[in-house]
This record gives C-alpha cells, structure tokens and sequence, in this order.
C-alpha cells in the first residue's frame, strides 16, 4: 500500500548475511534482498551498512524523496553481527568461519567512522581514547548497579503490561 499510495516510507534491512544460524546463501536466491523492492514499483538501493557516511547518504536521499512526495524507498544495509544470537550461546554448535567474523571485525562500523573522524581532523585518537573510558566506566556502574540492587517483586510483574 506504501507504493500504491507513494507514501513517505522508508523501509531499512539491516542484511547480515544470517536469519538467526543460517547463511544467506543456504535459503535464499537473491544476493541483495533490495531487488525486491521493483515487484513493489519503488526503488531498491544497497549500502555498506559498516560505513556511517555512505548509510547517511543514502538515508538522506530517500529522505529527500519522500518528501517530494515520489513515495518509499527500500534500502538494504549490508552488515555483520559479530556475535551470536542469545539462544546459541555456549551450545557450540559452529554456524560461521571464525576467519569470516574476524574480517568482518576489521570493518567494524564504530572504528571506521573514528578513523574517518581522526582522517578529517574532527577529532583526535586520544579524545576517543578518552571517550571510550568514560563509556566503558559507565558501564562498570551500571553493571555494579545492577548486581548490588534488590531482586524485583514478584508481585510487580505485570505492572505496566497490560492497561484497563
């Protein structure tokens, strides 16, 4: 209906390569999920979803499109999660090549925009330094937070659940 009616819409996959243990290849035809978008009639568009400028350019160009009114947009975010799903955890039932979440790694989205920051002079490798101290000890407080906090009630649990 978005297409139909050229709604304002943009719809974003974060494509990592996975659904839940599952390699894109062993379920899917397509390569890139974004040639889906023509049998809706709008525009499919692939970015390197671990670099933050190009995501914001092509995110800034859908914008832009839809309030022209010329409808959706569907962008496709070539990613990685480096980690595995919750459920895995510790069943060590081996789904990706530890060399492939490795390379990923060696793109990580987060170390790429600082690079970029620091190649641009915006800022400096010790600000960041500085940074990520102040990040990492604010989780240590939440963690010692949480481990030194009372149990919740069990009579509050379905408090904020459902209304009357």
């Amino acid at each position: 209906m978005a297409a139909v009616w050229d709604l304002p819409v943009i719809f974003v996959i974060e494509n990592n390569g996975y659904a839940e243990f599952t390699s894109q290849e062993r379920h899917m035809k397509l390569t890139d999920i974004a040639e889906r978008a023509a049998s809706y009639g709008i525009p499919g568009v692939i970015v390197d979803g671990m670099d933050a400028l190009a995501v914001r350019e092509v995110a800034a160009a859908a914008v832009e499109r839809a309030k022209r009114g010329e409808g959706p947009t569907l962008i496709e975010a070539k990613t990685y999660r480096f980690f595995d799903h919750q459920g895995i955890k510790g069943m060590r039932i081996p789904y990706r090549d530890p060399a492939e979440v490795e390379a990923w790694k060696s793109r990580d989205a987060i170390r790429l925009i600082e690079a970029i920051g620091v190649e641009r002079g915006l800022v400096t490798a010790e600000e960041f330094e500085r940074i990520w101290a102040e990040v990492e000890a604010d989780i240590e407080d939440g963690i010692a937070f949480a481990r030194t906090s009372p149990d919740p009630d069990p009579a509050d649990i379905l408090d904020d659940v459902y209304t009357a």
